[in-house]
């Protein structure tokens, strides 16, 4: 019992606080909370798109293109499906190669189609990056603010100047810069993150189609050489 009302009043403490704090850093601190929720927003969009359907899907690409090599190109499209970024496009490539489709126009059709799908993976990459940038300027822009009303209340006091009356006042302003490194520093990282994330599928998009470019089939290997020997 005394250890709820010890975390009932730590909390209620803890949310003054946070009142308090965004009552002093005024208009630029409601920014950057807002800037933070966006953030946030995107964070969840993105963990979404890259773990619900993960884009990769390795387990899947590893399958179809062992039963590729072994000849079994049916069994190998089968592996594959449309939700996921790099079976999509390799299940276009394992199509187009064995119906015959000419190889140029089939790598110009493949690298539209994953043009496309890294674009959609890239999606909303760019506000993360503004906030990141934007947000530790917005700090700065509230503590020179801050330092400003805090220079022109020692002005007014004249020689009646009070030490704590200043001191508060560069707490106050410093205040809107904390907050803006608060919000940039892990947007930093997240964006960071997520476009490693992009490059990865990129590259494995680039193996995989290789992979179906560069190693025939087995049967058709083996009837290729008996074509040869026949000649």
């Amino acid at each position: 019992m005394a250890a709820a009302v010890d975390n009932a009043e730590t909390a209620r403490t803890l949310a003054e606080t946070l009142q308090d704090w965004l009552v002093v850093g005024g208009p630029v601190v409601w920014i950057l909370l807002g800037m933070s929720v966006v953030a946030l927003t995107i964070l969840l969009i993105k963990l979404w798109q890259f773990y619900v359907p993960a884009p990769e899907g390795s387990r899947a690409v590893r399958r179809s293109l062992a039963l590729w090599h072994q000849g079994h190109t049916d069994d190998a499209i089968a592996q594959l499906n449309t939700r996921q970024t790099v079976p999509s496009i390799l299940l276009l490539a394992m199509r187009g190669k064995r119906s015959g489709t000419d190889q140029a126009l089939l790598r110009e059709e493949l690298e539209r189609v994953a043009t496309f799908r890294l674009n959609q993976l890239k999606m909303l990459l760019r506000p993360l990056e503004v906030i990141a940038n934007l947000a530790p300027l917005l700090g700065l822009l509230g503590t020179v603010l801050g330092m400003i009303v805090a220079f022109q209340n020692m002005e007014a006091a004249g020689s009646r100047v009070d030490p704590s009356v200043l001191s508060g006042g560069i707490w106050q302003a410093l205040l809107t810069t904390a907050v803006g490194l608060a919000v940039a520093i892990p947007t930093v990282a997240v964006h960071s993150w997520l476009e490693r994330r992009v490059e990865r599928v990129a590259a494995a998009i680039n193996d995989a189609v290789t992979q179906v470019f560069t190693h025939q089939p087995k049967s058709q290997s083996n009837a290729s050489g008996k074509v040869a020997n026949a000649a």
